[in-house]
């Protein structure tokens, strides 16, 4: 059960010296019980006590770290099952599907498809940030080798699944470098396993044939002090999946139970061999409910797009709106000569424009006001958007004497501010854009010719 801020207050060192932000220690206290606040925010808090409450006050879900440098990925450290209720802390990974059961040809074929997907989205890079190597009944290539292969691409966190200890130490010999995950470990083979990725340093991935010796697992590796795990919901069935991932993070957030609270580790490329459709069916279920890694065969854009889309919109804050930093935002070598362009901030918004105008191949300037991070209508509806604000902005922020081409290209859809912009901005002229900014590249383009 979570503390209550009494408690906190209790051990707290009551010097009320405000040099963590609060008022009071009670204040302080009260925000740490709410998660508003980290505990680490007091520097006055005894050993002893931090102690006892830094277990009790961390969340529901392990926090998990995995790879190394630019490729570390953080895993788990939720505190709710919806994200209406606050916001999801570690976005879901996916990771390409290897094997040592297919040929040399085919796994250089693969891993040249790893890097094929590589875009950005609302300033956010979309890649498959994990490579998944599998050890099958039937090998056709060396497994070690495979996974030294594997631990050469760069920027992705290897995954390791053998339940062949040897074979799990020679593999983490040439890649423990990189921080994998070793997933392997059930109920014949979990101590050794655990002595194995302890050694190593290595996160360790846990299954079961059916969900209650998953969590008897769980429960005998903590017992030998191992808490550096993540759990595999199985490539029993679909139904089976989704139950371990829904029921282990129900168990962790609702109940308490930190047995049940690690990240989770979804093989759709086994539940749904050989059917991309229905992987990328899968990614998206387990996106929302609560795959922590989901493994597909391969990515490519007809699954990314749609896919890379819904994960970005789940696991942003619902309580703080997507916006970008309002001012002059150069494109395509824009200077003081170069014509103004304004949208709003928010940042879909801000993405789209500026893609299309550098597009365009035209310079110019696009001028960012502060709209409270809403769309073009929105705003406009909301009176966040206005010729008032508009106006209000470039004196601020001395836009004409910053820049000295008065044109102003303002968007389609709120026309109906021109002749408002006119007489509050002397000596500005206002163009009415399109209203799609689609259609900015042949604007700009007419505009030139």
């Amino acid at each position: 059960m979570a503390l209550k801020g009494l408690d906190i207050f209790k051990l707290s060192p009551k010097k009320n010296c405000k040099e963590c932000g609060c008022p009071t220690c009670m204040a302080f206290s009260m925000k740490v019980a709410s998660g508003a606040i980290e505990l680490s925010k007091c520097p006055y808090f005894s050993a002893d006590a931090l102690a006892s409450l830094s277990e009790a006050t961390a969340p529901p879900m392990k926090t998990i770290k995995v790879g190394t440098g630019d490729a570390e990925q953080t895993l788990g450290g939720e505190t709710v099952l919806f994200r209406h209720e606050k916001t999801f802390v570690s976005k879901t990974r996916y990771a390409a599907h290897l094997c040592d059961c297919m040929d040399e040809a085919t796994i250089d074929a693969k891993i040249a498809k790893v890097a094929a997907v590589d875009y950005d989205r609302i300033g956010e890079r979309m890649y498959t940030e994990m490579v998944y190597v599998n050890h099958s009944e039937e090998p056709k290539t060396d497994f070690v080798e495979l996974v030294k292969k594997a631990a050469a691409i760069e920027g992705r966190v290897l995954i390791i699944d053998t339940k062949d200890v040897e074979l799990a130490k020679a593999a983490l010999e040439v890649s423990k470098d990189k921080k994998p995950i070793l997933n392997g470990a059930d109920a014949s083979n979990y101590e050794a396993m655990s002595a194995v990725a302890t050694e190593a340093g290595v996160v360790l991935g846990v299954s079961g044939k059916d969900i209650n010796e998953l969590y008897d697992t769980v429960a005998a590796l903590e017992k030998l002090g191992n808490k550096n795990l993540i759990i595999d919901c199985g490539k029993n069935s679909i139904k089976e999946a989704y139950a371990i991932a829904v029921q282990f993070r129900r168990a962790a957030i609702k109940d308490g139970n930190r047995t049940c609270g690690y990240p989770s580790l979804v093989n759709a490329a086994v539940l749904a061999h050989g059917d991309k459709h229905l992987q990328a069916a899968l990614a998206s279920l387990f996106t929302m409910k609560y795959g922590s890694i989901v493994v597909v065969e391969e990515m490519d854009y007809a699954t990314a797009l749609p896919l890379y889309g819904l994960r970005q919109n789940v696991f942003t804050d619902p309580q703080k709106p997507m916006k970008v930093e309002p001012g002059i935002y150069s494109i395509n070598g824009g200077d003081e000569n170069s014509i103004c362009l304004t949208t709003v901030d928010f940042a879909l918004t801000y993405f789209v424009v500026s893609g299309e105008l550098e597009r365009s191949g035209v310079p110019c300037n696009l001028i960012i006001n502060d709209a409270g991070g809403l769309s073009v209508l929105t705003s406009w509806a909301a009176g966040k958007l206005s010729s008032s604000s508009i106006a209000k902005f470039f004196e601020e922020q001395d836009i004409a004497g910053k820049i000295k081409n008065h044109k102003l290209v303002i968007p389609g859809k709120v026309a109906v501010l021109k002749g408002d912009l006119e007489a509050k901005m002397p000596g500005w002229e206002i163009i009415v854009g399109p209203r799609e900014a689609v259609q900015l590249v042949k604007f700009l383009k007419d505009m030139q010719g």
